[in-house]
């Protein structure tokens, strides 16, 4: 082997180990970024996070929480740059890597910013109380998804513009092609006008009990497609606008008072004196009742039924939440059973009367004799 040989081996076996060290390096910067990203998730913001909640307000805390896994990754992106002054394979100033990064940085940005624009974190709530004009509850998803769309839109723009790309050339393509796409998706496009009916004219809005010949529920969402309506039996069914904006729609949540209405079936043998004490006594008790809506109140003796003399109870309860009303009612009747047992006043059951003549009944003992 010559000398110029061993040389060129010694060379290269030395830059072979440049090689590896420069890339062992590398990968234990990028390690060593990884566990500073746990520790820092881990105890630096859980204590940024419980200083947030102790301001008079909760915006810096949902600004912490919407940041929190765009600012873990950010360590990556920083051991990323870093490690890569050692990278043998790639340099540190090349200029597709640090579009990459820079990338990556608007990526993290649009993230945090999409986490906190969604409704669930209740900037917009927050803000829309703060508001004179205050905008209703059903137009916060709306204005949400508004604010994502537009984010990713501009991210997308920012990062093609980053790349060299023409974006007014893929504007005008979207542009042409928007029409036949709209053609095409008719359904959706009527959708997209019914939840615009929906929001223009308000017939309900979030958290509401409505009634529609589809459903039965409580609204918890609208988008630009359809309706989410919680049914009673806890089943979640989506409605498309198109159908729910052309259907009549009852909003009990809207209701000013709550009606009780029904007859109360008293014994025939009920005198007339017991009938108006009853009437007077129960009319009294309503009127006297916090929780009854003093306007319209009505009792009377209405009309003879079959077996038993029915008296109209017609009224209101103030409150209009389902159980409120029930346990209402509930002590509505525990009262009128009272007032009935004091009047010693018996509650009708269906019953005949059966009349038998002298002559039918000696013939019934005459049968009954031959038994």
């Amino acid at each position: 082997m010559s000398f110029d040989s061993f040389v060129l081996g010694l060379s290269m076996a030395d830059l072979d180990y440049d090689m590896l060290k420069n890339l062992g390096i590398s990968i234990g910067i990028l390690a060593v970024f990884v566990l500073f990203r746990n520790l820092f998730t881990k105890y630096v913001f859980q204590l940024i996070v419980k200083l947030a909640r102790k301001t008079p307000t909760e915006f810096l805390t949902q600004i912490c929480l919407s940041f929190e896994r765009p600012l873990g990754w950010a360590f990556i992106i920083v051991g990323l740059y870093v490690a890569m002054d050692y990278f043998p394979f790639i340099e540190q100033h090349n200029a597709l890597f640090l579009k990459f990064l820079r990338s990556m940085v608007i990526v993290l940005i649009t993230w945090g910013l999409f986490n906190l624009s969604s409704p669930t974190t209740g900037i917009l709530i927050s803000v829309n109380e703060k508001m004179s004009n205050k905008i209703d509850l059903i137009l916060l998803p709306f204005i949400s998804r508004t604010i994502r769309v537009i984010l990713i839109a501009i991210s997308i723009s920012i990062i093609g513009q980053e790349f060299d790309y023409d974006v007014n050339g893929l504007v005008a393509g979207l542009g042409l092609g928007g029409l036949a796409f709209a053609l095409a998706a008719k359904e959706a496009v009527g959708n997209l006008i019914g939840g615009i009916v929906i929001v223009t004219e308000k017939p309900f809005s979030i958290g509401d009990w409505i009634l529609t010949p589809s459903v039965e529920g409580t609204v918890e969402d609208i988008n630009f497609r359809s309706t989410k309506i919680r049914t009673f039996s806890q089943a979640l069914v989506t409605v498309p606008n198109s159908t729910l904006a052309n259907e009549p729609i009852t909003n009990w949540s809207r209701m000013g008072k709550r009606r009780i209405t029904f007859h109360l079936g008293l014994n025939y043998k009920t005198s007339k004196d017991q009938i108006q004490r009853v009437v007077t006594r129960i009319e009294f008790m309503l009127r006297n009742h916090q929780d009854i809506h003093p306007d319209t109140i009505m009792v009377a003796f209405d009309h003879y039924n079959e077996s038993s003399l029915d008296i109209l109870l017609y009224f209101f309860t103030n409150t209009t939440v389902w159980a409120e009303h029930l346990k209402i009612k509930h002590e509505m009747n525990l009262e009128i059973m009272g007032i009935l047992e004091d009047e010693g006043v018996e509650v009708a059951f269906p019953s005949r009367t059966i009349y038998v003549t002298p002559q039918e009944n000696e013939l019934f003992q005459t049968v009954s004799s031959f038994d």
